[in-house]
């Protein structure tokens, strides 16, 4: 290879593009990840880039230029697709998640309010550079201008091939060492984005355990649960109408919370005064948001390492809620405004067992926010039918799913009731107080109805929020001020996912506040705890947070994926448990307050009961904290081992067409 050879070839489209390509990759890497060295988007997304740029030099004869272009969109699609999901989900996005780009289309208002215009510079160089390849082609006909010294085309491979070894030799060294690492985020800081990008597409499941091998006793191992006394007794509401709420983007902080002496959900602060009040409840949604939460809490099983639910195990035979309700004499049905097809919610309720479900064709579009019929008018309609399915005689289940708090929380002037202080002004905690108040106001009017119509005496009713409505991830520094001043301290990754549960039945529950933590997986064995129906042939992932108590629950989105909690702590891993970090759900806050993160070593299995001491362990900025309130390394092992089992069993279960 010559001299002149290299430095002809470095003259022309590769370097240009190479640079075009490397300021976009860090303006990725910048929205992305924090207190990143300038090397390290270099060191990661260079040698992918250099490998699709050198198989242009190889492959491509006529035209590199608009080649060239078009790898550069490509690219430049997969950075951008890389910002907007890391603002929403804070995760990163990988192919498994192309399964939803016709979702987006529904929820196009919430991706265009994540959207900062800078964003869309991305693509300013496409459009530039194609101008011109088109103008200089009009100008020159279907002839292209010759270079000055044309390199010839072996020449070219020679430099390519070498380039390309390199490349490669590079690739496997960023992605081979962190195949192991828990987080994505670890692993896309690690490989970089790109690289991460094609280590999904080639790596494999892990193997799942025979479905034969999974059973209760297994999955009741692994949880480790501990009786808790009777507050209410098994059996309590048998009978009773069972009405479970789900309330769209609701978090737990709204609960009491006040602006200014203004209460921002007065009648869910009231419920809650008058029910079993559960504050220390968390989310389990994976990449279906709201309907994930429809999944989890109708079959007490986790969400799927990747995809949606709804898509995933919707051509399976379930075990779920509404057959279990259906087996003791209960109706079934679900309320939804939207349409049916939306999140593949027409085969799910088909897979879960509802006898009926009532979506856009029956609610209609009058009094429309967000996506379709109002939350007023979600209830009105759906009273109808309950008062409806009562009189028939036998008790019903009910799964309701109220949408017009959602994000980006726009309501229709005449719906806004909520005057917030001038700071809360066009900002985005201040838009989701106001779509929060209405939310409220609108299940005032449910509960009114429900005793007006003679429901609520006889009803079990819960209520609880679907999934988070303020990422971390979405916030401005504006943002970031109100959310700690609505806290009183920092938001944190703890307080996101914290989401509210209600449970009430008159004459049955006690008004109390119950601090046992608990997920949207316990709800199915809650229910039938308290309606006294059995779960002995039903395999669920969930425990009766009335009886039993210790629980540790599995995090699969929204978090990095090893994300556990347990009564006292979240845990986030890095590559794994040993550069883990640990947050203190008393305060929701950082246990060691300062550092970047806390070592907990892995042979720190220690376990206390009863009124024993608790040991101590040393963190890195030298305080001393109880080793108790973390997750210890057996802890974070069962909880994997859960989600695994949980999949495993879903995956092999049968299709449930061939079970019809």
């Amino acid at each position: 290879m010559s001299r002149s050879s290299l430095t002809r070839f470095l003259s022309g489209p590769f370097i240009f593009f190479t640079i075009i390509m490397m300021i976009k990759s860090s303006l990725a890497w910048i929205v992305i990840f924090d207190d990143i060295p300038v090397w390290k988007p270099l060191l990661t997304e260079l040698p992918l880039i250099w490998i699709g740029f050198c198989l242009i030099e190889w492959f491509a004869a006529k035209r590199r230029m608009w080649i060239y272009l078009a790898m550069n969109l490509l690219l430049s699609g997969i950075f951008f697709a890389a910002i907007m999901y890391y603002k929403y989900y804070g995760v990163i996005v990988n192919y498994h998640a192309l399964a939803q780009v016709n979702q987006v289309t529904s929820v196009k208002s919430s991706m265009f309010s994540l959207l900062d215009p800078y964003y869309l510079f991305i693509f300013a160089d496409v459009l530039i550079i194609g101008g011109i390849l088109i103008r200089r082609r009009i100008k020159l006909g279907s002839t292209e201008r010759p270079n000055r010294i044309p390199l010839e085309r072996r020449a070219r491979r020679r430099v390519a091939s070498v380039i390309l070894t390199l490349s490669m030799i590079l690739c496997m060294l960023n992605i081979y060492p962190n195949r192991a690492s828990m987080s994505e985020l670890t692993q896309a800081e690690q490989m970089g984005i790109l690289g991460y990008e094609a280590y999904t597409i080639l790596d494999r499941p892990d193997k799942p355990v025979p479905i034969a091998h999974i059973d209760q006793t297994d999955i009741d191992q692994l949880k480790q649960t501990t009786e808790l006394p009777a507050i209410v007794e098994k059996g309590a509401a048998n009978g009773r109408n069972v009405i479970m709420l789900q309330l769209e983007s609701f978090q737990n902080f709204l609960i009491g919370l006040e602006v200014d002496g203004q209460e921002i959900t007065p009648n869910l602060n009231q419920l809650a005064r008058q029910s079993l009040y559960f504050p220390n409840f968390y989310q389990q949604v994976g990449q279906g948001n709201t309907s994930d939460a429809e999944f989890v809490v109708n079959t007490s099983f986790y969400t799927p390492p990747n995809g949606a639910a709804t898509t995933v195990y919707a051509d399976k035979a379930l075990p779920s809620l509404p057959k279990l309700m259906s087996a003791n004499g209960y109706q079934t049905a679900t309320f939804h405004t939207n349409d049916v097809r939306f999140w593949n919610r027409d085969q799910i309720y088909k897979a879960l067992g509802f006898d009926q479900y009532y979506d856009i064709d029956y609610f209609g579009t009058q009094d429309s926010i967000a996506f379709s019929a109002s939350d007023e008018v979600l209830y009105s309609k759906t009273l109808d039918k309950l008062e409806s399915m009562q009189s028939s005689g036998d008790p019903f289940y009910a799964h309701i799913n109220s949408m017009s708090a959602h994000h980006p929380y726009t309501l229709p002037k005449n719906k806004v009731k909520l005057t917030l202080p001038e700071r809360y002004k066009d900002t985005l905690p201040g838009d989701y107080l106001i779509s929060q108040y209405y939310a409220d106001e609108a299940v005032g009017q449910l509960i009114a109805g429900l005793k007006e119509r003679g429901l609520w005496e006889n009803s079990l009713f819960v209520l609880y929020g679907d999934h988070l409505g303020l990422p971390i991830y979405s916030l401005d520094r504006d943002d970031e001020v109100l959310m700690k001043e609505l806290y009183g301290r920092e938001y944190t990754s703890a307080d996101m996912i914290n989401i509210p549960l209600i449970i009430s039945a008159p004459g049955v529950t006690p008004s109390v506040q119950l601090e046992q933590i608990g997920g949207q997986v316990d709800i199915l064995p809650t229910i039938a705890g308290l309606t006294g129906v059995s779960l002995k042939d039903q395999l669920h992932f969930g425990q009766d947070l009335l009886h039993e108590g210790g629980n540790l629950l599995p995090e699969r989105y929204y978090l990095p994926s090893g994300s556990v909690l347990n009564d006292a702590s979240l845990f986030i891993p890095a590559k794994g448990y040993g550069d883990g970090t640990h947050y203190s759900l008393a305060d929701a806050g950082r246990q060691d307050e300062g550092q970047q993160q806390m070592n907990v070593p892995s042979e720190d299995t220690t376990k206390i009961s009863g009124d024993e001491e608790f040991p101590t362990i040393a963190t890195p900025n030298n305080s001393v904290v109880p080793s108790s309130r973390f997750i210890t390394k057996e802890q974070y092992d069962r909880a994997l081992d859960l989600a695994h089992l949980s999949n495993s069993y879903l995956s092999q279960l049968p299709d449930r067409k061939a079970t019809q």
